[in-house]
């Protein structure tokens, strides 16, 4: 066996440098998605209903998988 032989990996350095940075868009999307709930079940919170909950963190998440998908299609 050669001992000049290296492992042929199958992403670049770059590829998973950029999917882990999708992977920390989407955790901190699902982070915005999170709380919002009231302490007595008997009472209604609006805050669930917020910009943060219904728009911003979804469209985090989305993003995040399209880098995620992009650094796994890049070349």
């Amino acid at each position: 066996m050669k001992e000049n032989e290296q492992a042929d990996f199958l992403f670049k350095k770059e590829n998973y440098k950029l999917l882990l940075i999708g992977l920390a868009v989407i955790a901190l999307g699902f982070i915005l998605m999170s709380g919002g709930g009231s302490d007595d079940p008997k009472v209604f919170s609006e805050d669930i209903f917020s910009f943060r909950r219904i728009r911003l963190a979804p469209a985090t998440v989305l993003l995040g998988f399209g880098i995620a998908i992009y650094s796994i299609f890049k070349k």
